[in-house]
């Protein structure tokens, strides 16, 4: 199979993408963690890393979506940013095992609320990162408003 050919994901480029993207969000996770303290018993770095990845993969989105289709430029940025870097960045395996953890340590109210509210804080990120991409696409593809009176 020559590399025309070749579906997207089985391109070394592509490849090669997804993985400096993922080495970089992988980092400034293990960055974040380090810097986030506890409140508490109850490890809050994971559900902060969590819910900014989901602002970013929601503002990503928006933005990408915008871009010329006929430029390879939006494909490489879902990868480097979006697959790479954001799936990197999150981990919901490790919301995971923090619940689990909870649990066992006999805070199961904790536990509950740890997980529920990472996730609806995450939705809520996402709808607020296509949000305001949107805005931000709206006023740069939006004639300004001198450019208007020169146009009358």
């Amino acid at each position: 199979m020559n590399t025309a050919t070749r579906p997207s994901y089985l391109r070394w480029a592509a490849i090669a993408l997804v993985f400096v993207g993922g080495g970089f969000g992988a980092a400034s996770r293990e960055g974040l963690s380090l810097a986030i303290p506890n409140l508490g018993e109850v490890p809050i770095a994971i559900p902060i890393i969590n819910v900014i990845g989901a602002f970013l993969l929601g503002y990503l989105y928006e933005a990408v979506t915008r871009l010329d289709k006929a430029r390879p430029t939006g494909a490489n940025l879902k990868l480097l940013l979006g697959t790479g870097f954001c799936g990197g960045f999150t981990t919901y395996s490790s919301l995971a095992t923090d619940t689990a953890v909870l649990f066992r340590d006999g805070l199961p109210g904790s536990a509950v609320i740890y997980a529920l509210a990472t996730v609806i804080v995450g939705a809520c990120a996402t709808w607020a990162g296509i949000a305001i991409a949107s805005a931000v696409n709206n006023r740069s593809s939006s004639p300004r408003k001198d450019e208007q009176e020169d146009a009358t």
